[in-house]
């Protein structure tokens, strides 16, 4: 500054004001927030619906899995809280140790005696009369896990830096180890979840081309392998026969994909109403409170409630996709980008199925569909989109400018 400058009266020189900094309450993204109720919200109703006159699962109390499914929202509430209020620092100290824990989860269950089978998959942990279903927390581990990698090795380095083959590798051996105990359950449908969660990740992180076409390529090969040399079990396969054939078995591997569809289109524009529809309270659907429960939806609350639905998926969607434009890391992006990957590409599978336009592969509907350990982890990865949120260095806003603008400065 000139000694001129420095003469000029008082009441000329620029003012200098302090910035006030914004309260926790106000840098939260309320319509992400908004988004998560709403489905968690409706999905309590569709569960107690689809269970209200089940004997052979309530003993009786017809509200009993209306009031478990927001036991269960309840506790994912607290340990979402706890993951956004976290210091990012622990996020990271703790992020291998959810890892470790959902590759010993996952090797439990393969323990004869240990792990419990439902519908053809070993896929569940009994503890303390809870049933706890590995694979749902392995989805997060592996998301985090590998953001966290490519986070250290890319620290100081500018976002949008493409990634080395051994970094490309080093993030396929972390989903490699969970992938595998996966498969040996089977679980399919979770094994294409987290293939296109990782997929996803690689892509956002800055891998090279030949490296995404070489996972499509692997994708489909091992596809084709696990086929041939009867990895899937008979039933898995009878299920894909009848995807691609509808009629091929509709008394047995169409079954599901019949009466959900019979279910949805009951329910026309406005539905049957709520606690009344036919298919639902006869007990047609078979898993209408987990896998099927978009069918409830579909029959008693119409073609508006099924929409409203997808549209609170949107917005979840819409707002994780700015949370990761604006992440200020490494880290976060890819977190929000990984989370955003699973949610997205699961609901499309669970409401596909439903609709018969994808292969019934006993996927939950996110924040929707019954099941404790699938609200945890999906909870939790709510709280971490808000834990990225808070910690951005200027709110997102709601406009599209911002978006268009980190787009074109940004390979994400």
């Amino acid at each position: 500054m000139t000694l001129a400058a420095d003469l000029r009266p008082a009441a000329r020189r620029p003012q200098v004001t302090p910035t006030r900094r914004r309260s926790v309450w106000s840098r939260v993204d309320w319509l992400l927030v908004l988004a998560v109720a709403g489905l968690v919200g409706i999905g309590t109703l569709l569960v107690w619906s689809a269970t209200l006159h089940r004997v052979d699962l309530t003993d009786g109390t017809s509200y009993a899995y209306g009031l478990r499914h927001l036991i269960n929202a309840g506790i994912g509430a607290v340990l979402g809280i706890v993951v956004a209020a976290t210091d990012h620092r622990w996020v990271r100290i703790w992020t291998p140790v959810v890892y470790a824990l959902a590759i010993v989860g996952l090797g439990f269950v393969l323990v004869p005696g240990v792990g419990r089978e439902i519908n053809g998959s070993l896929s569940w942990i009994d503890v303390g009369g809870m049933s706890i279903q590995p694979a749902e927390l392995a989805k997060l581990g592996v998301v985090v896990t590998m953001a966290l990698l490519v986070a250290e090795r890319f620290e100081g380095r500018k976002i949008g830096q493409s990634l080395r083959d051994r970094d490309v590798l080093a993030m396929l051996s972390i989903a490699a180890v969970p992938a595998v105990l996966i498969m040996l359950q089977p679980d399919l449908g979770t094994m294409l979840v987290l293939s296109a969660t990782v997929f996803g990740v690689v892509a956002v992180a800055g891998a090279p081309k030949r490296w995404l076409a070489l996972l499509v390529a692997g994708a489909v090969g091992s596809a084709l392998a696990a086929v041939a040399l009867g990895v899937l079990k008979p039933y898995q396969l009878d299920r894909f026969g009848a995807f691609v054939n509808p009629g091929l078995d509709p008394r047995g591997a169409g079954y599901n994909t019949t009466q959900a569809r019979i279910a949805i289109g009951n329910g026309g524009l406005t539905g049957q109403g709520l606690f009344d529809g036919t298919q639902t309270q006869a007990g047609f659907v078979p898993e209408q409170h987990t896998d099927f429960v978009y069918t409830v939806a579909g029959e008693e609350l119409g073609l508006v409630g099924a929409a409203t639905i997808i549209g609170l998926y949107v917005l979840l969607l819409w707002r994780g996709l700015r949370i990761a434009l604006g992440a200020s890391d490494m880290f976060g992006r890819l977190a929000a980008a990984g989370i955003i990957c699973w949610f997205g590409f699961q609901a499309f599978q669970n409401i596909g199925m439903c609709l018969g336009i994808m292969p019934v592969t006993g996927v939950p509907l996110p924040l929707v569909s019954y099941g404790g350990t699938s609200m945890f982890a999906s909870v939790m990865a709510v709280g971490l989109l808000l834990n990225v949120h808070l910690r951005t260095d200027r709110p997102l806003g709601l406009g599209l400018g911002v978006v268009r603008s980190r787009v074109l400065r940004s390979r994400f």
